[in-house]
This record gives structure tokens, sequence and C-alpha cells, in this order.
């Protein structure tokens, strides 16, 4: 055990692939961060709370870094915010200022060694990170680093930047601008030294970052639904290309990259976000309500009732049913729990698929013409469970509107996406996507629709996988790395 670490004894297994695959219809959350200084404060708390709010953006590893003004500690464990910390570990992590990070693996497999945040080496002490997103120049830079006789534990890029960062003879602020150029694709990154809280975004702004204020400090994160977690105000963004030097007096910035044009994902506003949160201005929930309401008059179908499959379609389903005029009902009861179980179901339950996730009402369901708002399609494989499972329950027709695009190609930039080969509309139209999952209708949000629905314009967003058109460049070489994996899925899973 290195000396900077503090990991919980035991350890906790990843989640199984079984229940990966009560998800494969969405793309996967990818990374969560958080990071706050405030003197007097219970920060190890704070940051615990943050990071729950977060915990959507990542189920398989969690872990919090404190800095005493002297130390830093760091402590990290595969499983949920709730199973790595508990009381006794909450009140070992003391200090003033404090990073935190939840993850799903997007790079490197899913092992305790990926878990972050990340430490190494930093002058005479430490730094530690946590980061949001996927370098597209993994390969070479690891080569660099190599040739200059670097060692690497994980196999994620972030240990490649904490190492980067590392290797800068100069304040942590200084070492971010100065290694930000280097970096290429997608990030918003925390890191902590002894001194120091710094965040940094890349160029584009793909992925969100932002900050905010509380009493006795000021605090930086993912999204704004952790700053309301812990009573912090809302401040403003961490603007794409800027690093942030966080102190209990305030945020001192600097402008480490020339602005370039902006691609925040899309597929924040459309699935990632949690509803309650704020990105670019936007509200997340009223969004994918207008995302609905658009896709009523894109895809208008006969039909008794509206469903939402909870909880991302639900936004999205309220604005269909009320652009319509058809009723909404809440129609399908979802397990919130089971795709974060590491207990594995025996053969007899895996036959049950998606209703392991999702349960049906007959009494609502029974003789109705539905329309069912989900919000994307990814394989088609749980999407073809879903319906089935609705028509089995006595549905009569069953009418599938999704609230966005066809995804139609991978994503590089920190969202776990499968390869193009197994996204169903890759080479498929509607009406063949219709027949692979057996609706009685299929209706996808057109990009016009969305856009209309997100009152931005498209150079605003990141929409690479409806469009394959990606603004930051990707090498062949990446796509290998991009979908290393340790888990295996069965044929039968």
């Amino acid at each position: 055990m290195r000396q900077d670490e503090h990991p919980m004894g035991g350890g906790t297994p990843p989640p199984d692939a079984w229940s990966a695959m009560l998800d494969d219809d969405h793309p996967h959350d990818e990374c969560g961060v958080f990071g706050i200084v405030a003197p007097g404060r219970d920060i190890s708390r704070l940051t615990f709370f943050g990071l729950h709010a977060l915990q959507h953006r990542g189920q398989e590893s969690a872990g919090i870094a404190v800095s005493d003004g002297r130390h830093i500690l760091v402590q990290r464990e595969l499983g949920l915010v709730g199973q790595v910390f508990d009381e006794p570990a909450l009140r070992s992590l003391t200090g003033s200022m404090a990073i935190g990070h939840v993850r799903y693996s997007t790079t490197g497999a899913n092992k305790w060694d990926n878990a972050q945040p990340v430490a190494r080496s930093f002058g005479h002490g430490l730094v530690a990170l946590g980061h949001n997103g996927n370098l597209t120049n993994t390969d070479e830079l690891r080569a660099e680093l190599e040739a200059e006789g670097e060692s690497f534990v994980a196999t994620t890029d972030s240990e490649l930047v904490a190492a980067m960062l590392a290797r800068e003879e100069s304040t942590l602020l200084d070492a971010a601008c100065r290694v930000m150029p280097r970096l290429l694709g997608a990030y918003s990154v925390v890191c902590l030294s002894e001194t120091e809280m710094v965040a940094f975004r890349d160029a584009h702004g793909v992925r969100p970052l932002c900050i905010g204020w509380l009493e006795g400090g000021w605090c930086v994160a993912s999204e704004t639904c952790a700053l309301d977690q812990i009573g912090a105000e809302f401040v403003r963004e961490v603007r794409p290309g800027e690093a942030v030097r966080i102190t209990e007096d305030g945020v001192e910035s600097r402008q480490a990259l020339p602005p370039a044009r902006r691609a925040l994902c899309v597929f924040e506003t459309i699935y990632f976000a949690r509803p309650d949160s704020r990105i670019d201005g936007m509200s997340v929930w009223q969004v994918r309500h207008s995302m609905g309401r658009v896709l009523a008059e894109e895809g208008p179908a006969p039909a008794d009732l509206v469903v939402g499959l909870p909880d991302s379609g639900t936004p999205a389903a309220i604005g269909y049913a009320q652009a319509s005029g058809i009723p909404y009902a809440e129609a399908v009861v979802r397990n919130r729990y089971v795709g974060r179980s590491f207990i594995q179901p025996d053969q007899g339950l895996r036959q049950h698929g998606v209703r392991l996730k999702f349960n049906p009402l007959p009494e609502i369901i029974s003789g109705k013409r539905l329309v069912v708002v989900d919000d994307s399609i990814v394989r088609g494989t749980t999407t073809r469970k879903t319906v089935a499972m609705l028509l089995e329950a006595g549905a009569r027709e069953v009418h599938l509107r999704i609230s966005s695009p066809p995804v139609a190609w991978p994503c590089f930039y920190g969202i776990d996406m499968p390869n193009r080969q197994e996204l169903v509309a890759a080479e498929a139209d509607v009406e063949d996507v219709r027949r692979a999952v057996g609706a009685t209708s299929l209706g996808y949000l057109s990009p016009e629709g969305l856009q209309r629905a997100l009152g931005r314009p498209a150079e605003r967003f990141c929409r690479a996988c409806f469009t394959g058109e990606y603004p930051i460049p990707v090498p062949d070489a990446s796509v290998k790395l991009r979908f290393e994996r340790s888990r295996v899925i069965s044929a039968g899973a």
C-alpha cells in the first residue's frame, strides 16, 4: 500500500456484467468530480454529499483526497459512495481542502488501481487528481512519458495527466496551464496539492464543470445538483480552456487555452445530467420536457396513454403528453437499485432480463395503445425486451418514441458507448430498427427538433454520436484503447 493512500479493507467486487446489460440501451455514465476549499468546515462530509449527488455519473468506484496544508490523504475504493465511506472513514479525512471523484470506466478496466483520485509525487509532496472525460492522444503521451522513465500502475488517461502535472516544478496552477496545451480530447479536472486546489477544462468545454460559493469557502462540481446538495450557490461555469485556483478568498482565473468552438456533449442534456441540474444556463428538466413536446409534433401516434420509461424518459414523456393531449400514466415501475447490486442472479432470474429493472402495471396497460417515450436506443437489446414486456402485460400497441436522434457513432470523449458495429442504428433505417425492437411504430426526435428544444444552435454542442462529425480529432489508434474493458458479457446475459 502506498503511503499516500488509505483504502478501506477488503474491497468490493465490481458490478456484474448482467447489471451492465440491463442498461445497454443507454450510453453509460462517465465520471463526476467535486472539489472544495472551506477551512473550518467538515470538508470530507461536504465532499461525501457532493459525490452522493453525482452518483448517477459513475457507480464503479469513489474516492476523496484531503489536504490539511501539510499532507494529502487519499481514500478510494470500488463501489458506491455510501459503500466506500462510513462515519469512521470520514472522520479520518480532515483538512481544509478536498477533491472527490465517482467513476464509470471509459478507458481502463474497473479495478482498484484505476479508482480516483489518483496521486503522484509533486515537488516535496503529492498531487491528487480526479478527471471526467477522455483524452484522444493517450498513446502518444504514455509513450513519451515512459521513454522518459515514468512508470504507471493504472491504465487510465487520468494517471497520465497526474504524472504530467507532477513533472512540473512550479505551482499547481502554473503546472496546469503548461500541461493543458499538450492534452487532446475532453477533460474536466480537479486537482489538489498540499497548498492549492485547481480545476481546469478543455478548450471545447465538452464535459461540464461549475463553480459555487458556500459559507466559509468555494467549491467546484460536475453539475449544479452537487452544489444544491451542500447548500452552495452557483456562481458560474468554468470556461472552456480556463484553469482556476480556488482558495477560501475566491477564484483566481487564467485562460490557459484560446477559446475554441464550443462543443458541450449534447447527451449531458439528453440523458447524463440529473434533471435538477442546470448546464450552460439551461434547466435540464425543462430541456427534456421541451424535447418531448417537439417529439409529439414530429412523431404523433394514435394512442390512449403516454408512458415514460423511468427515470430518464419521464420529463420528455410529460412534455409529449401535454403537447399531444394524450393522458400521461405511470405504467412502469423501476427498481432503482438493481443495476447497483453486486450479487449475480441465478439463471432463472437472468431469463427475466429487463424485469429485474422494470415492472409494468397490467391494470393500467391492459388493452391500451401506448406511446412509450425513452431518451435513446443504443444496441436495441433492452428496448426489445421492454417492448415485449409491455405487450405481455396486455398493451394492444406500443408506439416507441425516442427523444433524441438515432445513435449511429461511438463517443471518444468520455462516454462508454459501443463500437459502431454494435449500434443498432449505425447501418439501419428507422423501419429496420422498429422491426428489430418489435414496436408497433418508432419515431426519433430529428436533429433539427433537438436544437429547437435546446434553444441553442447545433454549433454549440458535440453531436458526433448522431452525425459522426467529431469536433476534436480522433486517431484510429484510440479506438482499441477507448473500448478497453475487463468485463466479459456472456451471450446469454
